[in-house]
């Protein structure tokens, strides 16, 4: 198995390596090509806008939203949570809308706030998860079929799940945490091999109710 790490900025070289801690070759993505041949991607953190224009420039928008559209993980931690969005408050044009959410960008402050929290996300059992919040945005608005993995103790939304996509405002790589790397590791070997009569559909990209 082979999941790649989109490379154009941002912290991409820890998620290649707690992908290797775990026994997953992970394959820095930095033009089109580098998706062939993959079972998941993964959006690290970064600065979001720097990493929308350089998808632009690299062409990557629509072959990231094939890639997600074929049923294959994709996995984004705090900006990439921010790219992955449908909806960013105020205003900023979203450019991988696979996921039916609304976030705030910087929703903590400045670099100065960020700080580290234990988070219960049961989906990945029993013992807290270690997060660390770098700048990290908010998830202000669900839509309809996104499922909340994780929340602050004062409510607020860190983690989400839609069918194939995943995105946490925080940094588990920082942390050491491999949890999330082997949900998203699951769900690729899931993709490659369905099982018989199963099927893929394909990620719905346009649907626009939400609570």
């Amino acid at each position: 198995m082979r999941i790649g790490v989109l490379a154009l900025q941002g912290a991409f070289r820890e998620h290649l390596d707690t992908l290797g801690a775990i026994g997953v070759e992970g394959v820095r993505v930095r033009e089109p090509a580098d998706l062939d041949g993959l079972s998941g991607l993964i959006l690290p953190g970064g600065e979001s806008t720097t990493m929308r224009g350089l998808i632009e420039r690299w062409g990557l928008r629509q072959p990231i939203m094939d890639f997600a559209d074929s049923g294959a993980p994709v996995f984004g931690t705090c900006a990439g949570m921010i790219v992955l969005s449908r909806e960013i408050a105020g205003g900023e044009e979203p450019i991988l809308p696979l996921l039916d959410v609304t976030v705030e960008r910087n929703a903590f402050g400045r670099q100065l706030e960020s700080f580290e929290a234990d988070l219960d996300v049961d989906v990945l059992g029993g013992t807290p998860v270690h997060a660390v919040f770098i700048r990290a945005p908010i998830i202000e608005r669900t839509g309809l079929g996104v499922d909340v993995l994780a929340r602050l103790d004062d409510g607020r939304i860190v983690a989400v799940r839609e069918r194939n996509i995943v995105a946490t405002s925080f940094h588990p790589e920082l942390a050491g945490e491999t949890r999330f790397h082997r949900l998203v590791a699951t769900m690729a070997a899931e993709h490659d091999d369905p099982g018989e009569g199963s099927g893929r559909r394909p990620h719905p990209t346009r649907r626009t109710r939400a609570r």
